[in-house]
């Protein structure tokens, strides 16, 4: 089991475009950090709806709202992935970053559907990672979902753009067991 599980925009995201947020409560109660970089995304005035289901998930304390301070360990992690990065690195958006720095910092995994700009940083850090497939497996695991439910779900999150690595849910988990 998890610790706790830090959630970049893309990943909670999809979630909160087809209303399934409390698909994460009941996966993760209690362990549901957003960081602040993240919420700031959310936040865009083009979207309000996905800033409203956020607001509404912290103020019923199903999710914690984790900030990253000026002169902390996850500040320096922070700015190293979106400011300087080291030799043969390169900047990752503040949303990726934020979820590894606390990751790294705190312990817990990262979800992240961002495979291709923070994999090197998952493997190096030794963290966890979920990807919004995963998620959704292990919701089907623990009967939370029926296999029929995620196809539908997997089909309005692809609606809204989501890249989910698989044409339907059916399709992921037939990729997942091989």
């Amino acid at each position: 089991m998890i610790d706790m599980l830090y959630f970049d925009t893309d990943c909670l995201s999809a979630f909160l475009w087809v209303g399934e947020e409390g698909m994460l409560t009941k996966l993760y109660p209690n362990r549901i950090v957003i960081p602040e970089p993240v919420y700031v995304e959310l936040s865009r005035p083009s979207v309000p709806h996905l800033r409203n289901a956020t607001d509404v998930l912290l103020r019923t304390g199903q999710v914690i709202l984790r900030n990253i301070e000026i002169g902390t360990e996850e500040y320096t992690v922070f700015y190293q992935l979106t400011e300087e990065p080291t030799p043969g690195h390169r900047i990752i958006g503040k949303g990726e970053a934020a979820s590894i720095a606390l990751a790294k910092t705190y312990g817990g995994a990262v979800a992240s559907n961002n495979l291709r700009d923070i994999n090197v940083f998952i493997e190096e850090y030794g963290l966890g990672h979920f990807t919004t497939g995963d998620i959704m497996v292990e919701a089907y695991r623990r009967n939370i979902i029926s296999e029929s439910q995620g196809n539908v779900i997997w089909s309005r999150m692809l609606s809204k753009r989501r890249k989910l690595g698989a044409n339907s849910f059916t399709e992921y988990l037939e990729a997942k067991s091989n």
